[in-house]
């Protein structure tokens, strides 16, 4: 194959050119440290201003809620350490989805460790959550409900809205984890009662190394580090002015380009899967099509489930890159099946096997018929279990 043909962008986007542009003057021109009061710092300073109340404004907080991190999972670190660390007297129960990113599920067990009672919410078999079973396990001692807007492996995204009404209504505070979701779908963190909210840049065509918690006035949260003070006291550590810049216009780029491009990343998929229907009678959908991001397709080949990291590598070697599902659970050393696909009803041997494509901004129609015809020649070099 000429070009080679990204398909994996809910592990890494490719940074905007725009975005490049706005930061490379932060590393040769705007240098200073926004904690220094001559001019230098001044520049950076209003920098960080800005940026801080770009973003804050695309989810409808306001600036001084936003306090910038080195990641997403920094910032899902804060949110649930810092709350369990500041409610402890209060209660020791939080109840997280059973279909969280790693670094919540490492988080809360953690947490376990330290002497806090963790339930886990079950999913229907689309990946959802029902509001009945966020009330059932909700307790008097309970002080944190954590569940992210949008899923990495399948997309399922959650009745947030109904879930934070719940959270309110209890006094309970509501976290969630929209790294996956911020950029191609609308959040307001008002309307859907959300007190503590993580993103991160390099979802959305921004650099990584940068990511952001929204905390909502009023919410009491020990700091995980501890320095000179930034971040209004929650985030000690010299603030890295290029990231947080090119985060800001990542998130301008999406703003106003969301509607557009959530078209183009549904045609892309509906394309995709009708090529599949087409073309392959043991394919099957892992978790909801109608609650879903549009960039997202999970699917897996009855009988070839095993076969999957060979079917990924051929796909590689050909020059198109997806998914397995999660980037960062590869990483583990324990099991390669799916926690997510187990918790929507497959078996440990089904949830080895799932390939997750996920299209973005520089995607095209005829990669994805390139794709098709390529899935077409490595499957058909594959051998099922029950053949």
């Amino acid at each position: 194959m000429k070009n080679r043909i990204y398909l994996d962008n809910a592990a890494s986007t490719p940074v905007d050119p725009e975005v490049i542009e706005a930061m490379l003057p932060f590393y040769s021109e705007t240098f200073g440290n926004a904690s220094s009061m001559h001019h230098y710092g001044s520049k950076a300073k209003d920098a960080l201003n800005d940026s801080r109340s770009i973003i804050a404004s695309s989810i409808n907080a306001a600036p001084e809620e936003i306090i910038f991190t080195s990641s997403g999972t920094e910032a899902n670190n804060m949110a649930l350490k810092g709350v369990a660390s500041a409610s402890k007297k209060k209660g020791r129960h939080i109840i997280v989805s059973s279909i969280e990113h790693d670094c919540i599920l490492n988080t809360a067990k953690w947490l376990q460790e330290q002497g806090f009672e963790i339930s886990y919410l079950p999913v229907g078999h689309s990946g959802l959550i029902e509001a009945e079973t966020l009330e059932n396990a909700i307790r008097p001692d309970t002080i944190l409900v954590s569940v992210m807007h949008a899923n990495n492996e399948i997309g399922t995204v959650q009745p947030i809205e109904t879930l934070g009404r719940i959270c309110k209504q209890n006094n309970i505070l509501f976290h969630s984890d929209a790294c996956q979701s911020f950029g191609k779908i609308t959040i307001d963190v008002h309307a859907q009662h959300i007190d503590l909210l993580s993103l991160n840049a390099h979802k959305i065509y921004g650099p990584k190394g940068i990511g952001a918690l929204f905390i909502r006035k009023g919410t009491n949260l020990h700091p995980l580090l501890h320095g000179g003070g930034q971040e209004f006291g929650l985030r000690s550590s010299t603030e890295n002015i290029p990231a947080i810049v090119g985060f800001a216009k990542a998130v301008e780029l999406c703003k106003s380009s969301m509607v557009k491009e959530n078209n183009k990343m549904l045609s892309m998929r509906n394309l995709l899967v009708d090529f599949l229907k087409d073309n392959f009678e043991d394919f099957y959908i892992n978790g909801s099509m109608e609650n879903r991001l549009y960039n997202n397709l999970n699917f897996s080949f009855h009988g070839l489930e095993g076969e999957s990291i060979r079917l990924l590598l051929m796909l590689d070697d050909i020059g198109i890159a997806v998914s397995a599902g999660s980037a960062c659970s590869s990483n583990s050393k324990s099991s390669n099946s799916s926690h997510v696909l187990q918790a929507i009803g497959l078996n440990p041997f089904e949830a080895k096997g799932a390939v997750r494509v996920s299209f973005g901004r520089f995607n095209t129609m005829a990669e994805v018929e390139s794709f098709g015809m390529a899935l077409i020649e490595v499957v058909g070099k594959l051998t099922s279990i029950f053949s």
